[in-house]
């Protein structure tokens, strides 16, 4: 096989599963590792694939990688105080949902190391592959179709499925949240129509954001700020604030 002719399977193999490792590239078209790095190489500088680790992904999906990592790394110690206060707030006895949110890959960060039995329920892709390594944890997973940039499922499979549960207390994530017009949105409707759901269908619900996000708004309202119990969040907020949320019957928990 030609050279060209392999860089056209590569990139057909390539758009059809969104990724292409190096290792098994070179067992289908019988060549070395390296052959297949240099055929990576050039097709990445014609602008065709992005190279990752071990192989490559789409510029697609690249671009949606990226998002998802922006979010990982920003704001870190406020995500980690956040999900501290949060954890306090279960016990082993709940069931307990993780919404798609950086926030819950931090929740998640600190039940992974943990010697107790808790019952978790959730959507997100980090949050399952994190939790599922410790046997303490019973793991309950809701998938579907998976949003990569949001690293999780959300979806009509996904809705279906997971709202036939009843969990104690709810991790919700917002895209903003605006206590003055007692909003919460978010930037997808597949997203927040699920999160509006599984308020409805939890016992106790809280917003997990960093104080930044409190006063913006996203594309799409999900909720009234009103239909869920908390705000957790890592700064104190000013007192008219604090008085309006008071007004929405919201208790504001500082980590």
């Amino acid at each position: 096989m030609f050279l060209e002719e392999r860089q056209a399977k590569i990139l057909e193999l390539l758009n059809s599963n969104g990724k292409v490792l190096v290792k098994e590239l070179a067992e289908i078209f019988g060549v070395t590792e390296d052959s297949i790095r240099k055929d990576l190489s050039s097709l990445e500088l014609d602008g065709k694939l992005k190279r990752t680790y071990g192989g490559a992904v789409t510029i697609e999906e690249k671009l949606q990688m990226t998002e998802a990592n922006r979010r990982r790394i920003s704001d870190v110690e406020a995500k980690r105080k956040i999900a501290a206060a949060a954890v306090k707030l279960i016990t082993p006895q709940d069931l307990v949902f993780l919404d798609i949110s950086t926030i819950s890959i931090a929740i998640a960060q600190i039940l992974e190391k943990t010697e107790l039995n808790y019952k978790i329920l959730t959507n997100m892709v980090d949050v399952l592959v994190m939790l599922a390594r410790n046997p303490k944890i019973d793991l309950c997973f809701a998938g579907g179709k998976i949003n990569r940039s949001r690293d999780g499922f959300s979806d009509v499979l996904n809705l279906e499925f997971i709202t036939r549960f009843r969990p104690d207390v709810a991790f919700i994530g917002a895209f903003g949240l605006d206590i003055k017009k007692n909003s919460l949105t978010s930037r997808d409707t597949a997203g927040g129509v699920l999160k509006a759901r599984m308020i409805d269908c939890s016992k106790i619900s809280y917003v997990i954001a960093e104080s930044k996000k409190i006063g913006v708004e996203g594309t799409y309202k999900f909720a009234a700020l009103d239909t869920v119990d908390g705000i957790i969040t890592e700064t104190e907020l000013s007192e008219n604030l604090t008085v309006a949320a008071e007004k929405l019957g919201v208790k504001i928990i500082v980590a």
